[in-house]
Order: structure tokens, then sequence, then C-alpha cells
């Protein structure tokens, strides 16, 4: 998969006192790294096609990604994003998540680790239908990623993983680090859960009635580690196209004289910026083994 980032110019410096002020939380955005076929994005306020390089709030977004049509080998529907915590993620086609929670705290402007999140952060998102892949960076001591499916809840503790939600079943792939995997969506906070370590997979099926979901943990099948990287990789190509800064009120850029108050009232705004190769050639292609690493 091709992408051809540019770069948002961006320049100055923001007042990390003013960013870590009680009620000054910036609020959490996703940035749209690629969109193939259609997909469109529901933020409460209005319902829009999804674009390349755009920017939404994104606690309280529904994300939608079209069927692929039968009668059309060529009608293929994906999209990828990142979160404001770093987090990329890939959408197939036919998928439905609701986010339902995503915040995170301020965080210090001109990081040198991209790799690492920016801020404890929570995330709660509902995937309806369809298959997502995540691909997190070190996320900070403290934060909550929790993912849920009418079958299951996934703690994500990272790094890269598919989840499936179907009507039958949900199917956690981890590819690597580990996640903990519970029967129903319930409660982030219920004790209990399996963990699923990387290569391993999980299968959660609805029990019998007034009973709760079984959960079966497996190796991942030789066979499908190649397909589930693929999509994943996606994500991971997303999550290095694109980091996050802070800026002043309004998302104009940064501005050196935030924090003496010149730049308006309110929260400090996310900002994203777009990563660009020191030689990008006309068109490049990341392998799904180096994103591995």
């Amino acid at each position: 998969m091709a992408f051809l980032p540019a770069v948002l110019l961006l320049a100055g410096a923001v007042s990390l006192q003013a960013v870590g002020a009680p009620g000054r939380n910036p609020a959490s955005k996703i940035f749209v790294t690629d969109v193939q076929g259609k997909a469109q994005i529901d933020t409460g306020d209005r319902v829009e096609d999804l674009t390349k390089k755009s920017v939404h709030a994104a606690e309280g977004a529904v994300i939608e990604t079209r069927k692929n049509r039968a009668d059309d080998p060529q009608d293929r529907n994906s999209s990828s994003m990142v979160y404001s915590n770093g987090t990329g993620i890939y959408f197939a086609a036919d998928t439905r998540l609701e986010v339902k929670k995503f915040v995170q705290e301020p965080f210090a402007p001109n990081r040198t680790d991209m790799d690492v999140e920016p801020s404890i952060s929570e995330t709660q998102a509902y995937l309806v239908h369809g298959t997502i892949g995540l691909c997190t960076g070190q996320l900070a001591a403290g934060t909550s990623m929790v993912y849920r499916t009418a079958n299951a809840t996934i703690n994500v503790r990272g790094r890269r993983l598919l989840i499936e939600s179907h009507d039958a079943y949900t199917r956690v792939a981890m590819l690597e680090g580990e996640s903990t995997v519970r029967g129903g969506a319930g409660s982030s906070v219920e004790p209990g859960g399996q963990t699923l370590a990387a290569g391993q997979q999980a299968i959660i099926r609805p029990g019998p009635p007034g009973e709760a979901p079984v959960v079966e943990i497996s190796d991942i099948p030789p066979s499908e580690k190649a397909s589930l990287g693929d999509e994943v990789s996606i994500a991971c190509l997303a999550k290095r196209t694109v980091y996050f800064d802070v800026g002043p009120p309004g998302g104009a850029g940064r501005v050196g004289a935030f924090g003496s108050g010149a730049a308006g009232d309110g929260p400090p705004e996310i900002v994203p910026v777009e990563v660009v190769p020191a030689d990008l050639p006309v068109q490049y292609t990341v392998s799904p083994a180096s994103l591995a690493k």
C-alpha cells in the first residue's frame, strides 16, 4: 500500500505550564491517513465522507466503511487513521466502530520519542461489526484501551492485534504484545479474563442461554499469520506517517505567544504533523516485515 504524505509546516513552541493547567485538556483527535473506496464518519453534528488528511474529534465518532460489492472485484473499501495518542487503526470493508470515549491528558510539545504515547489516555470503543487492526506505541503507565463487541471485552496493552466482530463470534488475533480477553461486553473494571499473548488468538462465541460467552484460546494458524499481519501492518504504516503536537486554541498552529495567553482562551489544540521521508520516491511501500520490528 502506497502513501504520499505531505508535511504540515507548523512552527513555534507551547508553554507546558499552560498546557497542563486544570480544565485545559486538549480535545482528542483522529487523523485520516488513507481512504480506499467509500467510508464515512458521524461526529454527532453531521455525517460526512471520510477524506484523506481530514481531522475529526474522536470521542463520540462513529466510523463506517462500505461493504465491497460482490459483482465488482475492483470495489475495495477500507480506511486507516491515527488517534492523537499515536495509535494507528485500520478499517476493513463493511466495518462499523463507535468510539464511546477517547480522552487524553495534556502532553509536552516538541517530543523526541514518537514511539512512546505522549500522555495517559482512555479509549472505550465498540466494534459493531467488521474488522479492525490496531498498532500502538509504548502505552503510558495508567492508559486504558478497551474494545468491546457483542461477545467480548478486550483490554489492549499493545502492540499489534486484529479484532473481528461477527454475529456468531468475535476473533482477536494478537501479533505482538498482549491483551486480556473476557467473554461478554461488560465493564472494563470487572476482574478476570484470560491473557492473550503474541502469536495467539481468541475465539469468543455466545454461550448457552443464560450463560456467559465461551472463550477459546489457541495459536494463530501459520497459514493465516501473513494475511492477518498485512492488515495490521496498514495500521502501523498509518501510525508512522503522522505524529501529534500541541497548538493554541483554534488549531491555527503552534504559536510561541500561546503560553502568555495571547493566542486566545480555551484549551490547547492537538494538531497533526505529517512525516515525510528525507528522500521521498514517487511511490513507496513499507513491507509487513519491516513494520513488525
